[in-house]
């Protein structure tokens, strides 16, 4: 658990205690793990969220994501070459109008995700905002500030961190982790509609069959769903 210390009304101080590190070690040990495995192959991944602030919990997932459009093949083989063992893949789509991505799913709380088509800005500055760093800077043992869930500013510090709210202050935030306004805006009518309205999950998600390759099930969904064509359409 941590432990909150000195607060004012704009700004709230946290300390972690021992096991919070302890669990920050660990999960940073295993995207050291998928980052290094990636990086022999020349896929370039970063891990982002918690595991890139610092402010893990017991239930922190390891996000890894490869920024660029890859080939499937070469990811699945980076990791089997590492003797990590994916046990499920999906395809995954937010919205009509976000770019399609790969999930392999390696566990309950670990993933590498790339996309299968080219992002928007505010698609990629996303995994930004929450905060990411690529192994060079997990070797180096370096925390980044991010926003979490809770539309709270995670900055960084020795002994754990300060949070601040996002909410009028997003040309700061955007300034700081050098994005833009309109993803820090976007990002803050998402979470405030998900907290109104709840989770309203998402445009489409499918598992692909053992003998399945992504770029053929993205193939088949193209030919199939006419919103799926259209966002592959604009990749000519």
């Amino acid at each position: 658990m941590s432990l909150s210390s000195s607060c004012s009304d704009d700004y709230l101080k946290v300390v972690y205690d021992s096991w919070q590190w302890e669990l920050f070690q660990d999960l940073r040990e295993k995207a050291v793990l998928l980052l290094s495995a990636l990086a022999k192959f020349h896929l370039h991944a970063v891990v982002h969220g918690s595991v890139a602030r610092g402010d893990v919990r017991a239930c922190s997932d390891v996000d890894v994501f490869i920024a660029d459009v890859q080939n499937s093949f070469l990811v699945e083989t980076a990791l089997e070459q590492a003797g990590v063992r994916v046990n499920s893949r999906f395809v995954v789509q937010a919205t009509p109008m976000y770019a399609m991505k790969a999930h392999l799913k390696i566990d309950e709380t670990t993933m590498v995700s790339f996309p299968l088509m080219s992002m928007r800005r505010v698609e990629r500055e996303f995994y930004c905002f929450g905060g990411e760093v690529n192994l060079v800077q997990l070797q180096m043992g370096l925390r980044v500030m991010g926003v979490d869930k809770r539309l709270m500013s995670i900055e960084p510090n020795f002994s754990g961190h300060v949070e601040r709210s996002v909410i009028g202050r997003e040309a700061v935030v955007a300034k700081a982790l050098g994005i833009s306004v309109e993803t820090v805006l976007d990002r803050v009518h998402a979470l405030t509609r998900r907290d109104l309205i709840g989770r309203t999950g998402v445009f489409l998600k499918k598992e692909l069959a053992p003998t399945d390759t992504f770029e053929l099930v993205l193939k088949r969904l193209s030919d199939f769903n006419p919103a799926v064509r259209r966002r592959v359409k604009k990749e000519i």
